[in-house]
């Protein structure tokens, strides 16, 4: 079984810049892809972006193209979503995700428990 754990959210002012961590623990019968989804109060869950198991493959949600940037360690298990010229409008739960494929859209087999992200005007 496959565990996600996210980290890093927290409270920041508009403009400023956060970095989210996710652990990966679990065996692992196959690579995964991995991505970020955001929930916003009162809102549907929103794709953010997603990365091959090589990171060689990315894509991003228009929303934060160009602010945000996703990467990842496996040696470590850990992919990250650095968060830059935040918005009050980032402001979500952040889920980390994994599939056994990278495609376009992700399609998501397991979420961890979210990290909050707030941002001020």
């Amino acid at each position: 079984q496959v565990q996600l754990v996210e980290s890093g959210g927290g409270l920041v002012q508009a403009g400023g810049s956060l970095r989210l961590s996710c652990v990966t623990s679990g065996r692992m019968f196959r690579n995964y892809a991995m991505g970020w989804f955001r929930q916003a109060p009162g809102k549907e869950r929103e794709f953010v972006v997603a990365i091959s198991w090589s990171g060689a493959n990315t894509y991003y949600a228009d929303s934060v193209k160009g602010r945000f940037t996703i990467s990842r360690d496996n040696a470590k298990n850990t992919v990250y979503l650095q968060m830059n010229s935040l918005k009050p409008e980032d402001t979500a739960v952040y889920y980390c995700a994994s599939a056994g494929k990278y495609s376009v859209p992700f399609q998501s087999d397991y979420w961890g428990q979210g990290t909050q992200v707030t941002v001020s005007s």
